[in-house]
C-alpha cells in the first residue's frame, strides 16, 4: 500500500512539473509572424507613450514586452522604477538621465563658495550622478533601480525601450509592470481599439505613494500632511511625462562631441573593480566608427554586449545596429543563445523568418516603426529596399551569438566540399562555389546573384 502511495505522488508531482514548464514551451509554438505597429497610446502633458501588445504571441515567446516614448522639448518622463531589466535606444533626440539606487554617493553637487557668497540663502544641492545621451545609444536600466529621463534638446526625443519580463531579475510575473514615484499617471488619456488590462503599466493607477496614509507619508518625511498628499499626486492632471517650461535645474557636468570621442577611444573594462553605484550604462552604436563589421559598398553592423558594455552582464541583455545600403543583404543566420526583437528605425527592407520544419513564418517588408520578433534558433534574412535599411535589435542573452548560413566564416564554409557535394547532390564545382563565392563576413552588396554566370548543377 505504501508502495502504491508512493508510485501516485511520484507521478502527481511529474504530472505537476510538466504542467507548470508546459506554458513556457507553447509560448513559442509560433505558426506565422506579424510585423507589429503600437496598439496604445498614452497621451501626458509632456509626451506620450506607445505600446506594442504585450499579449501577442511573438513577445510571449520572447518573454518580453515593448514601447516606444516620445518626450516633447523641455520635457520630463517621472521617475519609475520596473520589477524587470530595460535597455532603451535613443532613435532621435538627446538628452540627460538619472538613475537612483539607495546606498549610493552623491557625487554630484554644488560648490561651497557660491552658497557662501549667497550668504546661506541658496540652497546647496546634491544628487546621484547623472548622464547624458544623444542619438544612437543604448542605455541600461538595471531591475527596480528607480529612473528618470529629460529632453534638454530641441526636437523631440524619441526612445523605444525593451522590457525583459522573463528575466530572473523579476520575482513577479511576467507582466511588465511600472512603478512611478511621482505624479498621477492614471490622468493620461488612454487610446487604443481595446482597453487595456489593469495590469498594465501606465493605466488606472497612480504612483505608490498613494496607497500610503497621507499622515504616515509626513511622518516619514518629516513634512505637514499637505505636502504628504502633494507626493501622492491628488490634484496632479499632468499623466506620467510634464512640460518643464523653465528648463530642468541640476547639475550636470558639459557635454560635447570631444568628450564622446575621447571616451569612446578610451573606453576601459569595466569589472569587478566596480560598483554598481559607477558603472558604465550607455554606449553609442550608431556611430560608425564603432561598427564591428564594416562593407563600404553594403553597410555596417554595431554590437553592445558585456564585453563592451559589462552592465549588459547584470541585465542579460544585448542590442546591435544595422545599416544596409539600398538593395545589400544581411546573411542568412540564426541567433544560437537568444531571442530577438528587431524594431525599423528607418527606410524599408524584406525579412524573412524560417522555422524548424523549413517554412517561412513571416515573408514580408518592414518599415519604419515596425517590430518583429526573431524566436531564438529561427533562420533570418534581411535585405535592404532601394533607400536603404536601418534597425535596432534587442537581444535576450548579454553575449548574443550569430551563426551565419553563408559567407567567409559560415557554417556552411566549415562544412567540407565532398559533404557539400553529396548533401545536395551537386558537382564539387558547384560546391566549391557554394562554398567559397561569398568573400564577406555578414554583410553583402546587393545584386550580385544577377551578375554571376549561372552554373549547372549536372
Amino acid at each position: 500500500m505504501a508502495k502504491v502511495c508512493l508510485l501516485f505522488l511520484s507521478m502527481v508531482l511529474l504530472f505537476s512539473l510538466s504542467f507548470a514548464q508546459q506554458p513556457r514551451k507553447d509560448k513559442c509554438q509560433i505558426q506565422k509572424i506579424n510585423a507589429l505597429q503600437p496598439k496604445y497610446k498614452i497621451q501626458a502633458e509632456g509626451g506620450f507613450t506607445e505600446s506594442y501588445d504585450y499579449n501577442d504571441d511573438q513577445f510571449q515567446c520572447a518573454g518580453a514586452a515593448f514601447l516606444r516614448h516620445t518626450v516633447y522639448r523641455r520635457s520630463l518622463l517621472l521617475p519609475s522604477y520596473t520589477s524587470s531589466p530595460l535597455l532603451a535606444y535613443a532613435v532621435k533626440g538627446n538628452g540627460i538621465f538619472g538613475i537612483m539606487i539607495s546606498g549610493c554617493p552623491e557625487t554630484f553637487e554644488s560648490s561651497q563658495e557660491s552658497q557662501q557668497e549667497s550668504q546661506g540663502q541658496r540652497f546647496r544641492d546634491r544628487h546621484q550622478k547623472i548622464g547624458n545621451f544623444r542619438q544612437g545609444d543604448v542605455i541600461a536600466f538595471p531591475a527596480g533601480a528607480a529612473h528618470w529621463i529629460y529632453n534638454n534638446g530641441n526636437e523631440d526625443l524619441v526612445l523605444v525601450v525593451l522590457q525583459h519580463t522573463s528575466n530572473a531579475a523579476n520575482q513577479l510575473d511576467e507582466i511588465p509592470r511600472r512603478f512611478f514615484l511621482a505624479g498621477n499617471p492614471q490622468s493620461g488619456q488612454e487610446q487604443g481599439q481595446q482597453q487595456w488590462q489593469p495590469e498594465q503599466q501606465y493605466s488606472r493607477f497612480g504612483n505608490v505613494f498613494k496607497g500610503f496614509p497621507s499622515h504616515v507619508l509626513a511622518e516619514a518625511f518629516n513634512v505637514d500632511q499637505e505636502t504628504a498628499k502633494k507626493l501622492q499626486g491628488e490634484n496632479d492632471q499632468r499623466g506620467h511625462m510634464v512640460n518643464i517650461e523653465q528648463g530642468l535645474q541640476v547639475i550636470s557636468p558639459p557635454f560635447t562631441g570631444e568628450e564622446q570621442q575621447y571616451r569612446e577611444q578610451n573606453r576601459r573594462a569595466n569589472g569587478l573593480e566596480e560598483t554598481i553605484c559607477t558603472a558604465r550604462v550607455r554606449q553609442n552604436i550608431d556611430n560608425p566608427v564603432r561598427a564591428d563589421i564594416y562593407n563600404p559598398r553594403a553597410g555596417r553592423f554595431t554590437t553592445a554586449n558585456s564585453l563592451t558594455l559589462p552592465m549588459l552582464s547584470f541585465l542579460q541583455l544585448s542590442a546591435a545596429k544595422g545599416v544596409l545600403q539600398g538593395k545589400a543583404i544581411m546573411s542568412p543566420h540564426w541567433y544560437m543563445n537568444c531571442h530577438t526583437v528587431v524594431y525599423v528605425t528607418r527606410g524599408n527592407g524584406r525579412m524573412q523568418i524560417v522555422d524548424n520544419r523549413g517554412q517561412a513564418v513571416f515573408d514580408d517588408t518592414i518599415q519604419e516603426g515596425q517590430v518583429v520578433v526573431v524566436p531564438h534558433n529561427f533562420a533570418v534574412v534581411k535585405q535592404a529596399g532601394d533607400e536603404g535599411f536601418e534597425w535596432v535589435e534587442f537581444n535576450t542573452n548579454e553575449n548574443a551569438m550569430i551563426n551565419t548560413l553563408s559567407g567567409r566564416t559560415s557554417s556552411f564554409r566549415g562544412l567540407p566540399v565532398d559533404v557539400i557535394a553529396n548533401a545536395y547532390q551537386v558537382s564539387r564545382q558547384v560546391a566549391e562555389q557554394l562554398k567559397f563565392n561569398r568573400k564577406e563576413t555578414l554583410i553583402f552588396s546587393g545584386g550580385k546573384s544577377s551578375r554571376q554566370p549561372r552554373v549547372s548543377s549536372a
